[in-house]
């Protein structure tokens, strides 16, 4: 009897952390909506150029998948300051401005993976313009200690680790 109670609870337990998380996707779902339905009106296209990838996380997610598609916690691994919510939101918004592709396969558990659309591969040269920008910038102002390319040997590490992981996953 005890182990039919347990699994019970188990079992609600899971619903419930499930409608959580319904609840959670269609209040973003909402926002990003009340977000987009709005007519937005910049002075400039600088202005629209930084609220659509603007901020302190949009640009270093659109610089992490612009070589191939990444899940989410591939993401967060790359990403580890960023919380769970605000990457989501991110997500989010990036696919509502049409920037990212997200793909959900249909597997249990389920799969999903973000890319760039064609049109978000066209930000990829201003990034690239950021990242040797920023690179000057380092070097002016901290000196010969920076490590200018700590970026991509930190992607190329962090991608290892994950693929050595999937491949020992059964």
């Amino acid at each position: 009897m005890d182990q039919v109670i347990r699994c019970n609870i188990h079992i609600w337990t899971n619903a419930l952390k499930q409608m959580q998380y319904d609840i959670y996707d269609i209040i973003s779902k909402i926002i990003l909506m009340n977000k987009n339905t709005s007519k937005r009106e910049y002075g400039c296209p600088v202005e629209a150029a930084i609220d659509i990838i603007g901020g302190k996380w949009k640009p270093v997610i659109l610089w992490h998948i612009r070589d191939k598609p990444l899940r989410f916690n591939e993401i967060r691994l790359i990403l580890p300051n960023i919380t769970q919510g605000m990457l989501t939101r991110q997500l989010r918004e990036l696919e509502a401005d049409h920037i990212i592709n997200r793909k959900v396969f249909a597997e249990v558990p389920p799969r999903v993976e973000y890319s760039l659309t064609s049109f978000g591969k066209t930000v990829i040269p201003i990034l690239d313009d950021l990242c040797e920008w920023g690179k000057t910038y380092l070097k002016m102002n901290q000196g010969e200690h920076t490590k200018i390319d700590v970026c991509p040997e930190k992607i190329r590490l962090l991608q290892n680790r994950v693929n050595s992981d999937s491949d020992q996953s059964p």
